[in-house]
């Protein structure tokens, strides 16, 4: 939808002009899963898909928010609604984000929004954080707050805790507040330091297809919680900060003084896949991309095996996917469903869509969506 598709759009539901139009884009996530809230490495890109709003300020405090994929009403929130636990379904992410900049002191008042938003829902690819975003951008434009990026993920990332109840790390916000096109970011989620590699596949004849498998998660039905809660159970016995303080020559060391298995699967997971971050930066680096393919594959079985958020549907697309020529694949995003990536060679492209679409209709599974991800500007006013 463009701006003016989207002004269109807002004018016809509440009858005037908005004063801006900005957009927040979705993230898939290369390598670096379930790390962020460990203190580890992550490497996302943006997406060209993004949660789109068009905003005009009130004069009031009173919030109106409004999505062309919601059920045609209008959710209506005084401010002493918005508060945690006070606001249901998808209007809570947004709310979210203006409990939390009046929470953390900024004098911010109401607003009239519309979304349309593309990213998929329940995909794995942050459709939640992107609608957080896109509220953030604006509210700081709107508002003149002054506020830098990371500081606005961070903002959109304390409404997900806090409002939402989701216990994520900051990747999916930072992602969609701070990627740069035609870049992937490597970042190190305890310092919030961000370094932006060039990511051309075309250029070395590959492309990255993503596989979304409309397998529906919530994060916020506990098993994301508890996973977080055992890596940081696992780094306390270990006398560690967190999990992002073990280095891969302790991990046997730190394996065999921890007190079950399922705490060794978490810290094990943890431990490589910061690893194979590092290693993927190394190999985009080196002007390698393909090197990339492996350790996809390796970190898909680490989620599969050490972490158990994986899924018959997302472990169909990785075996299929590499037996019809893939370069790697893994599942992207928290788990439990969600989507799948692939390194493709250009020229495989079409034949490994179409073996991940016959292997779900034979399995019986509904059609997966397939697309290329290209790597698109974080978020931005757009009018």
């Amino acid at each position: 939808m463009t701006p003016n598709e989207l002004t269109e759009a807002f004018t016809a539901v509440y009858g005037e002009a908005p004063d801006g139009v900005w957009a927040a884009p979705g993230r898939v996530n290369l390598i670096g899963e379930h790390t962020d809230y460990n203190d580890g490495f992550v490497l996302p890109i943006a997406l060209p898909h993004a949660a789109r709003a068009a905003v005009r300020l009130r004069a009031d405090d009173r919030l109106r928010l409004h999505s062309a994929q919601g059920d045609g009403g209008v959710v209506e929130l005084t401010a002493d609604q918005v508060r945690p636990g006070a606001v249901p379904g998808w209007a809570r992410y947004p709310a979210g984000v203006v409990w939390a900049l009046r929470d953390a002191g900024h004098p911010v008042g109401g607003a009239d929004i519309h979304f349309d938003s593309d990213v998929p829902t329940g995909a794995g690819l942050s459709s939640s954080a992107a609608l957080e975003c896109v509220v953030a951008v604006a509210y700081n434009d709107l508002w003149d707050l002054g506020l830098g990026r990371v500081e606005l993920g961070l903002l959109a990332q304390r409404a997900e805790n806090v409002f939402v109840g989701v216990p994520c790390g900051a990747m999916d916000q930072l992602a969609s507040t701070c990627c740069e096109a035609g870049r992937a970011m490597f970042l190190d989620t305890r310092t919030l330091t961000a370094r932006q590699l060039p990511v051309d596949l075309a250029a070395a004849g590959l492309r990255l297809l993503v596989v979304d498998t409309r397998v529906k998660h919530d994060l916020a039905d506990g098993a994301y919680a508890e996973r977080r809660s055992g890596c940081e159970k696992a780094a306390g016995l270990l006398g560690l900060p967190a999990l992002r303080d073990l280095g891969p020559a302790g991990l046997p060391a730190a394996l065999d003084a921890l007190p079950d298995e399922g705490l060794r699967a978490l810290t094990r997971h943890v431990v490589t896949e910061n690893a194979r971050v590092e290693a993927a930066v190394e190999a985009m680096l080196a002007g390698d991309p393909a090197a990339l393919g492996p350790i996809l594959t390796a970190g898909h079985a680490s989620l599969r095996d050490d972490f158990r958020v994986s899924c018959d549907e997302t472990d169909l697309v990785v075996e299929t996917a590499v037996a019809a020529g893939a370069l790697g694949a893994r599942m992207t995003g928290g788990g439990f469903g969600g989507s799948v990536i692939a390194l493709v060679a250009e020229a495989d492209a079409e034949h490994v869509a179409a073996a991940v679409t016959a292997a779900f209709t034979a399995a019986g599974y509904a059609t997966p969506r397939v697309f290329t991800a290209l790597a698109a500007q974080g978020a931005r006013r757009l009018a």
